[in-house]
């Protein structure tokens, strides 16, 4: 039977994971400088668009259709979304291997399309932070639409698709079916895919005009925290919406993503006081964003005392971290490497100490090793997200150079320098002009006024006269 409270769960969740990708353009769109922010804005929402249409011919297909070319990617069968209205998805199944999720009750097929969708938009969204001030919008749309086909797409098979979840005959991805690797909501999928192809980029595309010698400094820090929110609020959605129902394990993950992001925030801040000896708000939102990364991938496998434990971990290794570009001099201009690429690897190696069945029952891999399991999950989760990073970097600088060889990746020097935004989309921002205008108006006012007072006493006086 068809659960109406776990399937309103669902859809309310893909709505708020649909609202992380407008929260991270303002994320990102204030850490940017004034002349780069609509063309940031602009690469966070065409994901919207070109994913939308590719999930529907063929990604959800690729992404959750049974194993073909060799268990790379799923089949065609659910292309052009055929097979999913009317249709459900998480029937009890006979047999092993158990689904870790829904429980006993289906969804409409339709709720998890929608829902796994938003995944698909906000992965090659992150990707847009490393590649800041300097990327055609066109060529960028490309990689999004060919990253996403030959990337995303098969990697989520690997880490999301359930053997049985689709179909009782249904064969999903090796991660998750044959390694057993733990990824609750996307630690290696989305964030760990994201940041190792946001590491290819900034290779591939070099450095910004002047960095690392001009500061480059965020032009609205209040844009930064306001994004930063929409994006821990959209989070519940991402994490306690994975658990697919309105039940126990979503309530568990949902107080995980809580007290880790919160412990994240703090980890950050400290690091901050003691390495610099002031605490800001940019890494106030850096550390929850952080935080977030970390515990997505476990927060259906770890109580909260570990939950605290891998935030607070989590927010100090990666206000650390995003040094790491300096010392080894490629470009990342948002720290999508030092945020959500180590972010992702945290969480997704800490499962392999903090995880336990405790939590979740119904968890395909081992306890671990605070819990008495060994090193067996722990080699399983550093395969699992070594294995992503590495095809997602190869595969993203491949695709990178091809586009920057052919029709051009990054924009002439020009554009760069005086304003990408008005370069690319002929558009500003912050109409500074009329700013200037208003204020020589204002004083002009105020010139008039005095002329005015000094016309009238000049008045008075000859008509006394």
């Amino acid at each position: 039977m068809i659960n109406a409270g776990d399937t309103a769960w669902v859809l309310a969740s893909a709505a708020l994971v649909m609202l992380m990708t407008p929260g991270l353009a303002f994320f990102y769109g204030g850490m940017v400088r004034s002349k780069s922010v609509l063309n940031m804005l602009m690469m966070n929402f065409i994901c919207l668009a070109v994913i939308g249409v590719l999930w529907t011919l063929f990604g959800y297909s690729w992404a959750f259709g049974n194993d073909a070319f060799g268990g790379l990617v799923g089949g065609n069968e659910f292309a052009g979304l055929g097979k999913t209205i009317g249709h459900f998805v998480g029937v009890a199944v006979t047999g092993p291997p158990a689904v870790a999720w829904p429980g006993p009750d289906a969804l409409p097929a339709t709720a998890f399309v929608m829902f796994q969708l938003m995944f698909a938009i906000i992965t090659p969204a992150l990707i847009s932070g490393a590649i800041a001030d300097r990327v055609k919008f066109w060529s960028w749309t490309l990689f999004v639409v060919v990253w996403g086909a030959i990337v995303y797409f098969p990697v989520a098979h690997w880490v999301f698709a359930f053997d049985g979840f689709t179909g009782a005959d249904s064969h999903g991805g090796w991660i998750a079916n044959t390694l057993k690797a733990e990824d609750f909501a996307g630690g290696t999928a989305v964030h760990i895919n994201a940041g190792a192809a946001g590491l290819a980029l900034a290779i591939v595309l070099g450095r910004r005009k002047g960095w690392p010698r001009d500061p480059m400094r965020p032009h609205n820090l209040p844009y930064v925290l306001l994004g930063a929110s929409l994006l821990w609020f959209g989070w519940y959605g991402f994490n306690a919406g994975s658990a697919l129902s309105a039940g126990d394990l979503a309530g568990v993950a949902f107080t995980n993503t809580t007290v880790a992001t919160c412990a994240a925030v703090l980890g950050w801040l400290l690091v901050e006081q003691f390495r610099d000896g002031k605490p800001t708000t940019l890494g106030a939102a850096s550390g929850a964003v952080a935080g977030l990364v970390a515990i997505t991938p476990a927060c259906g496998f770890v109580n909260p005392l570990g939950g605290i434990a891998i935030g607070l971990i989590a927010g100090a290794v990666c206000a650390l971290a995003v040094g790491i570009k300096f010392k080894f001099g490629f470009d990342d201009s948002l720290d999508v490497v030092g945020v959500h690429l180590v972010g992702g690897i945290i969480g997704t190696l800490l499962i392999g100490f903090f995880g336990t069945k405790s939590v979740n029952s119904a968890a395909l891999g081992e306890d671990g090793l605070f819990y008495g399991g060994g090193f067996t999950q722990l080699g399983r989760q550093a395969i699992a997200a070594g294995s992503v990073m590495v095809y997602s970097f190869v595969m993203a600088f491949i695709i990178g150079t091809i586009i920057k060889k052919t029709i051009g990746f990054r924009v002439d020097e020009e554009a760069e320098v005086t304003g990408i935004d008005e370069g690319e989309h002929a558009e500003t921002a912050y109409d500074f002009s009329s700013v200037g205008g208003r204020a020589s108006a204002g004083l002009g006012q105020h010139a008039i006024g005095g002329d005015k007072v000094a016309a009238n006493a000049t008045a008075s006086v000859t008509k006394e006269g």
